[in-house]
């Protein structure tokens, strides 16, 4: 299903404490947290990894998507997000696409993938990201 154009999503997320932060999805809530040696209590994904597991969940649901227009299956599909950093970023992201299909139907179907891949196709596009400060409303 394709959003409308303009339509907007928003998560959620409180501090809890330390290195740790709660987001809140739609109802689902995600506990985030840094590993000891940076300060936090390792009870949750590192937001890094957060950011991968977007790139690889994203990516194979949109395999799984391209599979099924095509009739084609996937069986044993899995999509690994590798980030190399350098410093405070991530200078590549490889995506790499296991199947116990034969390895020329899975090429086949990544470009179609690649097409409907929100999070991928967001990394490659021309992202603005606004960071403001904003009061709390006060509550009554």
């Amino acid at each position: 299903m394709k959003p409308d154009a303009g339509s907007t999503r928003t998560v959620v997320s409180r501090w809890d404490g330390g290195m740790r932060a709660v987001a809140t999805a739609g109802p689902f809530e995600i506990v985030v947290d840094e590993p000891p040696s940076s300060g936090g209590t390792d009870t949750g994904p590192q937001p890094t990894d957060l950011f991968l597991a977007s790139v690889a969940t994203c990516f194979t649901l949109a395999m799984a998507y391209a599979a099924r227009k095509r009739r084609v299956a996937l069986p044993g599909l899995r999509v690994d997000a590798v980030g190399t950093y350098e410093g405070l970023s991530f200078t590549q992201i490889e995506v790499l696409v296991y199947s116990d299909a034969p390895e020329g139907v899975v090429e086949n179907l990544i470009p179609a993938a690649e097409r409907v891949c929100y999070v991928t196709n967001t990394l490659r596009g021309e992202l603005t990201v606004r960071i403001s400060a904003r009061a709390e409303p006060t509550q009554p």
